[in-house]
């Protein structure tokens, strides 16, 4: 039997960066635009938080059953580990899709009905990363997936359920936390490369190779400043988010000196926590231009 610990840890924490930062920034963008409101603003964290959690134990259930955790080096996997049967894990997920079901449909009742499509498509994507027949993330597609809906559905989505508009400044400030998460994905999956590939798990980093999965990561760090600057050209206090860049020399260094392992858990880590406080700051920075 699993404890309390070992079921915080197969949550994976250290990922939840991924589901404020975006929440944060749409919040951002539609205070920009004179539209903030809490109610909706607190159940888009609620759906956020919940859909995160719940593809970290629908993974860990479809990982475990392949065979694909059996040799880890991160965090503790609940059904690879042996820790937890994979039916106690399946029924954790589902609880959490259910609570971001819940919360998605208040959202919709409180601003359109077309969202229960966007949530039911969300839930789609979170199950069929590494769970189903086909899972994309056995592709080299967790990329593109994560950037879609962890980047531009989640900001865009948290802008339109406070303003019924989708504004271009939401599209915009998606793309930096978008590439954000992304590189949480693509630093995890380089710690995860050898693992992977003997499994039969083809992810982006097992497609592309060790040395250019370590440029990419860079280069999405690059990127994303990049698009924070553009958006400070019409919106300046955006650029509150290039104080946050220090914070991602740490996990760069560790990546192109060919940090593995454990060295590659703690550029996760810092890469999570460059994710929240550049979304942070992008917020603050999109709400005082408005």
């Amino acid at each position: 039997m699993a404890t309390p610990a070992q079921w915080v840890a197969g949550a994976r924490p250290r990922t939840l960066p991924a589901a404020l930062a975006p929440v944060a920034v749409g919040t951002g963008a539609a205070a920009a635009l004179g539209g903030f409101a809490p109610v909706p603003a607190l159940l888009a964290l609620l759906v956020a938080l919940a859909l995160q959690v719940a593809v970290n134990y629908a993974n860990d259930y479809s990982d475990g059953r392949r065979g694909t955790d059996a040799e880890r080096v991160g965090p503790m996997r609940l059904v690879g580990s042996g820790a937890a049967p994979p039916g106690q894990v399946l029924r954790a997920a589902l609880l959490a899709f259910a609570v971001a079901a819940v919360a998605g449909l208040a959202l919709a009742a409180l601003s359109s009905w077309w969202l229960v499509a966007v949530g039911a498509a969300c839930i789609a994507a979170a199950w069929t990363y590494t769970g189903g027949p086909l899972p994309y993330g056995y592709r080299a597609l967790g990329e593109v997936f994560v950037f879609v809906f962890f980047g531009l559905v989640a900001v865009v989505g948290t802008t339109y359920v406070q303003t019924q508009t989708l504004p271009g400044l939401a599209f915009a400030a998606a793309v930096p936390i978008g590439l954000l998460i992304v590189a949480i994905l693509v630093v995890n999956n380089l710690r995860d490369l050898d693992g992977d590939a003997a499994g039969g798990k083809r992810t982006l980093a097992v497609v592309l190779g060790d040395r250019a999965t370590r440029f990419a990561f860079v280069g999405l760090f690059v990127a994303a400043f990049a698009v924070v600057v553009a958006i400070a050209v019409t919106r300046p206090w955006a650029a509150l988010a290039l104080l946050a860049a220090p914070l991602a020399v740490p996990p760069a260094r560790t990546v192109l000196t060919g940090g593995r392992g454990p060295a590659l858990v703690g550029a996760l880590q810092g890469t999570g926590l460059l994710t929240l406080l550049t979304g942070v700051l992008l917020a603050s920075g999109l709400a005082l231009s408005g």
